[in-house]
């Protein structure tokens, strides 16, 4: 598989600006052969959905213009869905553990939260942050304010939650010691 195939396999499954530097890194090549990667990418995707967005330090697959009254359109849809009960689960674990990574939220919840996450982020009731070589999800100012809170510690029956939660947590690994 070529550099360019894997560049967009990998900024394709991130979803998410990647630094070069990462990349560089991740793929064992020098600036010179991203950077051609690079250049041969962008001109295959000029026809399509999806577009190269490069920065001086970062990569990302992004949808082409033409698309943005459809997307606006279906993200429109979207905010108009109840979050149901599996975003309001993982709202509630990111509010009393956040921040905290997807890997984690998947772990608690026992599911892929992917789309879940997708869409809070939509709405913008969570926020990712890049930590290290990954990243985290934690709540908005904006749903705090809503909610009547300046702080996670001052929702209601914190402590009680917080703490139900990480017993919940507990018994999900000593379950999964049990099983090895």
């Amino acid at each position: 598989m070529t550099l360019e195939q894997q560049l967009e396999g990998v900024l394709f499954y991130k979803a998410a600006p990647v630094k070069k530097s990462t990349l560089l890194k991740l793929f064992s090549v020098e600036e010179g052969e991203l950077d051609a990667a690079c250049l041969s990418l962008k001109a295959r995707l000029t026809s399509g959905a999806t577009r190269l967005l490069e920065t001086d330090s970062e990569l990302q697959l992004v949808t082409a213009p033409e698309l943005d009254e459809l997307i606006e359109g279906m993200r429109k849809d979207d905010l108009k869905r109840d979050i149901g009960k599996a975003g309001a689960e993982t709202l509630a674990i990111i509010l009393y553990r956040g921040p905290i990574a997807r890997a984690e939220i998947d772990r608690i919840r026992g599911v892929n939260s992917a789309f879940i996450i997708r869409n809070l982020l939509i709405r913008g009731l969570i926020e990712r942050h890049s930590e290290g070589r990954g990243h985290t999800f934690a709540v908005t100012p904006a749903l705090l304010a809503h909610m009547g809170v300046t702080e996670v510690v001052n929702l209601p029956d914190y402590e009680t939650v917080l703490n139900q939660l990480e017993a919940f947590e507990t018994s999900l690994e000593e379950t999964s010691n049990e099983s090895s």
